[in-house]
This record gives structure tokens, sequence and C-alpha cells, in this order.
């Protein structure tokens, strides 16, 4: 039976994901992200209630303003993790007009309170943070490139964290389109769609690497090569990738207001990133060794001209 010829058709590869990029690059710089309240700051206010309340009451209130997504901590002498009677609410910055209502609206639904603290609080995520973040994550690839290349050869490498860069921007870019709210979550999801990407990318890296030592033996094509490691990986990259978005799509369905954009980010990341390690860190191993056998022809033919 005559397999589809997936690296044969690689320029279609990328420019789908360049088209995606692209366009996910231009929404930045023109609407750029809905950062919530651990990078922009926003209001503090804890309640203490005359009775009891539950959290779910709590969201569902401030749900009816925008406000669903708000950091909600049960505190004092709590009854249990979801109920108490001193509540600390922290959501994006409010004016004072804006928190009158939303405090009113508790008043009225969940019951009478004291004002414990009101105020404007600012980033728990600072520049500094965010700074160090980025140079950790530029740190881990070129470490990832390194071991990748002593493990394998650096072709390897370039490969798979060029496919990792891949992933990290489809994710900011689908963020930015959509305008979902990025949170400290968002840092985690981007960090674990990083490890599973790489491992699955690992996966077919290592299948490539035994098929070599046949193709040198043997002879043949590079690309059939490629494609044949990827179809004999293939069933357990789907069964893999089945199996964690099938649990990200249950944690958004069944999870709370909070965990939705978390798990929004690892749907898009787990999906793109089992793309990408078929569709594009393979498909540029193989542009990669094409380039590098030109080269090395050309070179041999500068070195010994035709007489």
């Amino acid at each position: 039976m005559n397999r589809f010829d997936i690296v044969g058709h690689r320029k279609i590869w990328y420019t789908f994901s360049s088209l995606i990029i692209i366009a996910g690059l231009i929404c930045m710089f023109t609407k750029g992200f809905n950062l919530g309240i651990d990078f922009t700051g926003g209001t503090l206010i804890n309640l203490e209630f005359e009775n009891t309340v539950d959290i779910n009451d709590i969201r569902s209130a401030m749900n009816d303003y925008g406000l669903g997504n708000s950091q909600i901590q049960m505190s004092g002498n709590a009854s249990s993790d979801t109920k108490a009677q001193n509540v600390m609410i922290r959501t994006k910055d409010l004016s004072q007009t804006e928190r009158q209502e939303v405090m009113t609206d508790l008043q009225n639904k969940l019951g009478d309170y004291k004002v414990l603290r009101e105020e404007k609080v600012g980033a728990t995520i600072g520049k500094d943070l965010i700074m160090n973040a980025v140079w950790a994550t530029l740190i881990s690839w070129l470490l990832i490139i390194a071991y990748i290349s002593y493990r394998f050869e650096f072709k390897f490498g370039l490969a798979a964290v060029l496919a990792l860069v891949h992933d990290t921007l489809v994710v900011l870019s689908v963020f930015s389109l959509t305008q979902k709210e990025i949170d400290s979550s968002f840092i985690a999801a981007i960090l674990t769609i990083v490890g599973y990407s790489v491992t699955d990318t690992i996966v077919i890296f290592d299948r490539i690497r035994e098929n070599l030592k046949l193709h040198f033996k043997r002879g043949g094509d590079i690309e059939e090569l490629a494609n044949r490691s990827i179809y004999q990986t293939l069933t357990r990259s789907i069964y893999t990738v089945t199996t964690v978005l099938v649990t990200a799509v249950a944690l958004y369905v069944f999870g709370g207001d909070t965990t939705k954009d978390f798990a929004f980010a690892l749907i898009v990341g787990f999906a793109f990133g089992s793309y990408s390690s078929i569709f594009t860190a393979t498909p540029l191993w193989v542009t990669f060794r094409e380039y590098g056998e030109k080269r090395r022809a050309k070179r041999k033919i500068v070195a010994n001209p035709v007489k």
C-alpha cells in the first residue's frame, strides 16, 4: 500500500505553520495579549461575611461582571476549602464605581459582610521575573541542542528546538488571536507543552537513527527513510496525543473557570506539539541533511574539478 509522502510535502507544512505564526505575530503587535492580574496588578478585596459562604456562589456573582477568572481564597475560620466567612478576592483593576457595584451585588446575594481590606495591588509577576523566565527558556533550548547533538547529531538538535519554538509561537499566536487571558498558569502550560513536544520528537528521531544504520549499508532515499520512521512510530504518537488531549479536554469542560485558560493552552499545545514532531521537526531534519549533502558535493567539485 502506498503511504502518503509526509516529508515530500514539507513545503505545505512549512507554509501552514508560517501562516499561523505570521498572523499571530501581527496580532501580537496590534492587539497584544490579554494579560491577567498576575502581570498587570489589580484590585484586592477582603470581606468577612456574617454567615459562611461558598466559593462557587462568590464566583457566580463575580461572573455576572465578567470577573469569573478572579482569584478567590477562603481564609480565616474556613469550614472547608470552598466554604468560609473570610474571603479574599483578587481581580483585575476596578474603578471605585465598579468595585461598589460588585460589592453591593455580593451583599444582596450572599448576605452582609464587613470590609477588612480594599485596595489596588501591583503585579505578582514583574518584568525581572518575566525576563528570567525568557532567559531560562532560551538556555534550556541551547542545552537541548547540546544534549541531542551529543546523543544524535547537531541537525537533530536544531530541528527539535525549532519545533519547540514553533509550538511556543503557535500557542502565543492563538492566545493573542482569541484574547484568552494569560496568567501565571500559562507559563506552567508552556513548560508542560515543551516537555511533551520534545519527548514526542525524540521518539521519531531515535527510530530515524536506527534506520540510518541500515540506510548506509543498503543505500536508499533519505526522504523515504524519514517517512518510514514516522509511520513506524505513528501509532505510538496517536495513542499518546489522544490520551493527553482527552485529559486536557476533560479539564477544560469539567474544570472551574480558573483552569479553563490553562487547559485551553494545553489542548492547543499538545495538538500542535504532536503535529510539529511529525510535520515540522522531521522534515526540518531532512531539509538540513539534504542541504549539508549539497554543500559537501559542491566542495568536492571545487576540490576535484573535472579536467
